[in-house]
C-alpha cells in the first residue's frame, strides 16, 4: 500500500518523461507508475494502472491526445488528466478539456508550477498555466457576443452542479459537496448539457464564464 499520488507520463520523447519523472519522484510523495510514448499505450496502460494523475502531451503518435484523454475519460474516470505540450492553440485546447483534460501546461511550465498542477489537479481542482488562461480567455471573448441560452429553466441545486463543474470538480467531489449520490451528480449533468444545448465541460464552462458564474 502507498499514500503517494501515482502518475504515468505520456509523452514520445524519451529523454523528457525521464526528467519530468526525476522531477516528480524527488517530491518523495508523488510516483511515476507507468510511462506511454503513443496514445494507444496511454489508454491500454490507464484501464491497467489506473493512475491518479496523467500528464500527457496534446500530439501523439498512433493515437492523438485529444482522442486517447476521450477514451481513457470515458473508460477510466477516476483518473484525471493534464495535458503538458508545446502547443498553444485555442483550438486544440479547447479539444482537449473538451475530451475531459483537469488542466493545461505550456512544455516552458517551470518545475515549482508543474509540481503543483499535479497537487491542484488531484484534489479534484482544474490548472491551467499563465498562457493557456489567456487565450482561453481570448478564444471567449472572440465568441461573447453569440448569446448564450438563458439559465432561467435551470434549478437552484443545477446552478450549484453547473458552478462546481466549472470550477473543475470531478463527480465524485460534487457529490461530497452537495451531500448527494455520483448518480445524481450525473444526472444533474446530463439535465444541463440538455437545457442549454451544450455538448461538452469545454462548453459548460465557457457557458459559466459567460454568466459570470464563474471568474477567471
Amino acid at each position: 500500500m502507498t499514500d503517494k499520488i501515482t502518475v504515468m507520463l505520456v509523452d514520445d520523447h524519451r529523454i523528457l518523461r525521464e526528467g519530468i519523472r526525476a522531477l516528480l519522484s524527488a517530491t518523495g510523495d508523488i510516483e511515476v507508475i507507468a510511462q506511454a510514448d503513443n496514445g494507444r499505450d496511454a489508454v491500454r496502460l490507464a484501464r491497467l494502472k489506473t493512475p491518479d494523475i496523467i500528464l500527457m502531451d496534446a500530439a501523439l503518435p498512433l493515437l492523438n491526445g485529444v482522442e486517447a484523454a476521450r477514451q481513457i475519460s470515458r473508460e477510466v474516470p477516476c483518473c484525471r488528466i493534464i495535458a503538458l505540450s508545446n502547443l498553444e492553440d485555442e483550438e486544440i485546447i479547447r479539444k482537449m478539456l473538451a475530451a475531459g483534460a483537469m488542466g493545461y501546461l505550456t512544455k516552458d511550465t517551470c518545475q515549482e508550477e508543474l509540481i503543483q498542477a499535479v497537487y491542484t489537479v488531484f484534489k479534484g481542482e482544474m490548472v491551467l498555466s499563465t498562457a493557456v488562461t489567456r487565450l482561453v480567455v481570448e478564444d471567449y471573448l472572440r465568441w461573447a457576443d453569440i448569446e448564450a441560452p438563458s439559465p432561467d429553466n435551470l434549478t437552484a441545486r443545477e446552478n450549484e452542479v453547473l458552478q462546481l463543474i466549472a470550477e473543475g470538480h470531478n463527480n465524485k467531489a460534487i457529490a461530497a459537496l452537495l451531500n448527494i449520490s455520483v448518480k445524481t451528480v450525473r444526472c444533474h449533468r446530463s439535465n444541463l448539457m440538455q437545457k442549454l444545448n451544450l455538448k461538452s465541460q469545454g462548453d459548460l464552462i465557457q457557458y459559466a464564464i459567460h454568466k459570470k458564474i464563474i471568474e477567471i
